[in-house]
């Protein structure tokens, strides 16, 4: 078996909110693939990473990601064959390399974000253990608080006056994953 990248694929599908991101397929010498999609928020912050958008008003109000399937499709694909999918951070260090900017603008974050996401579920498959072990380690047996969403404003609000982009709860004090939803 080999862990070394053969392909990079991408493609445009639609979010859960009906909106275009991007959805990315790596593939391994001799067998072995993994997809993962980019998450997006309704806004962004003026220190995220800056995902890559068409800007093309006739297709999907301009949020259209064409390009940074091109980008990946091509450029990526090609600057990753062959890289060991179990050495994430010099794949990552290679993304952000090629991309050369300070907020991923060029390439895009979904795109490099896309790839990474890939990278790491196709390194745990060939590796037969989890994604959470894979990345935590032997040690990895603790999960992430779970935060829930009580109330949106911002952008993400529909009524007047909200001041702030959400209200969250974490349930802290819980041993088990499962407890905690119970509390949101």
């Amino acid at each position: 078996m080999s862990y070394e990248i053969e392909r990079v694929i991408a493609r445009e599908i639609l979010d859960s909110r009906g909106n275009p991101t991007v959805e990315v397929e790596v593939s391994a010498i001799g067998g072995g693939v993994a997809r993962a999609s980019v998450p997006s928020g309704a806004s962004t912050g003026s220190r995220e990473a800056i995902e890559r958008r068409d800007g093309d008003k006739s297709r999907f109000g301009g949020k259209g990601v064409l390009g940074a399937v091109q980008s990946i499709n091509t450029e990526i694909d090609n600057a990753l064959r062959g890289y060991d999918v179990r050495r994430q951070k010099d794949i990552d260090n290679r993304l952000i390399t090629l991309d050369g900017t300070e907020n991923k603008s060029r390439l895009g974050a979904n795109a490099i974000l896309g790839v990474s996401l890939a990278v790491a579920r196709l390194a745990a498959q060939l590796s037969n253990i989890p994604l959470y072990r894979y990345l935590g380690g032997v040690g990895a047996n603790l999960l992430p608080v779970p935060c829930m969403n009580i109330i949106n404003g911002g952008v993400h609000a529909r009524w007047q006056g909200a001041d702030f982009q959400e209200f969250m709860i974490a349930p802290l004090g819980r041993k088990l994953c499962s407890g905690s939803h119970s509390l949101g």
